[in-house]
């Protein structure tokens, strides 16, 4: 099968770039290199090109020359900070080049199987009902939160006023190898861990917590969000579907900086700081839609943190 991965020299991109060129696929991966390297990426099995999505002229041509099975659309400013600083550059981004994407998609690639967007449990916003549903309350808090919104629901309605095969997925805290921790759009979990490969380093080392550290959110392994793209592409009764992609159980900050703690039996120097504008307190997701099509976690947040660091570290 041929692949297009917009984003795909990032995390979550280039992770599931990796694994389909190891299953035998042929891959093609757009990347600004703002936030992805692409040192990631098997570039010896994996198409490189570098590029901006906001490009229409390059877009273009991509979808000219190649007939896609599958396009996977993860490129994106994944920073509610930054939405917050700049929401007209963060619009082009996360909504505008993608629904000119959606248009060439329409035009140029009649075979296409699924197109799949990678949308944000950030669309919740802070709504108290727990877990999160699909059909939960949307309410945005950040123009980031928005921009995702918008674009999943583009994303659908040309699945059904336009016959375009698409699905979106909203990610909730995904960690795992290949995250950027020099990011400022990085999770909290690749921080944290080079957080200690300072101090194990002998550097001093100090993470800073913004609120007092009880916020919760669903920490998802990367390994358990590439089974769900990959269900979530193939399946028939996903299509025009949008899905939560999670582990359906929440952890507060203060938990994982606990779990860190056991596993390199050392304490990290905590600073807790002013909670920042836009950020959601407490997050949990409700996986039973994408259980319904096979979905199973096969990892803990202590599994995948353990699994995680004998990668990163040792």
């Amino acid at each position: 099968m041929k692949y297009l991965i917009t984003g795909g020299a990032g995390f979550i991109g280039s992770s599931l770039a990796n694994k389909l060129v190891d299953n035998g696929h042929e891959v093609t991966v757009i990347d600004d290199l703002s936030m992805g390297k692409k040192e990631n990426l098997d570039t010896e099995k994996v198409y490189f090109i570098k590029g901006d999505i906001r490009d229409n002229e390059l877009m273009e041509q991509v979808f000219e020359k190649t007939q896609f099975d599958y396009v996977f659309l993860l490129a994106a400013i994944a920073s509610v900070a930054d939405s917050i600083q700049r929401p007209i550059e963060t619009h082009e981004v996360n909504l505008d080049a993608n629904l000119n994407i959606l248009k060439l998609i329409k035009e140029k690639q009649n075979d296409i199987k699924r197109v799949v967007f990678a949308s944000s449990a950030a669309v919740y916003g802070d709504e108290p009902t727990l877990p999160k549903k699909e059909n939960s309350q949307i309410k945005p808090l950040s123009p980031y939160a928005i921009d995702k919104f918008a674009s999943e629901q583009f994303v659908l309605l040309y699945n059904n006023l336009y016959g375009v095969p698409a699905s979106a997925v909203r990610f909730f805290n995904v960690y795992g190898m290949n995250q950027n921790p020099e990011s400022p759009y990085s999770g909290v979990l690749s921080i944290i861990t080079d957080k200690f490969k300072q101090k194990l380093a002998g550097k001093d080392a100090v993470f800073n917590v913004y609120g007092d550290g009880n916020q919760e959110r669903d920490f998802v392994f990367i390994e358990d969000v590439i089974q769900a793209l990959m269900l979530v592409s193939e399946s028939q009764e996903s299509r025009g579907n949008v899905y939560n992609v999670g582990t359906g159980k929440a952890t507060s900050l203060n938990k994982i900086i606990s779990i860190y703690n056991d596993y390199f039996k050392s304490s990290l120097e905590v600073r807790y700081l002013p909670a920042r504008d836009g950020d959601i307190r407490y997050s949990a997701s409700d996986i039973n839609k994408l259980k319904s099509i096979g979905f199973i976690p096969k990892y803990t947040v202590e599994s995948g943190i353990r699994l995680y660091l004998k990668n990163e570290i040792y």
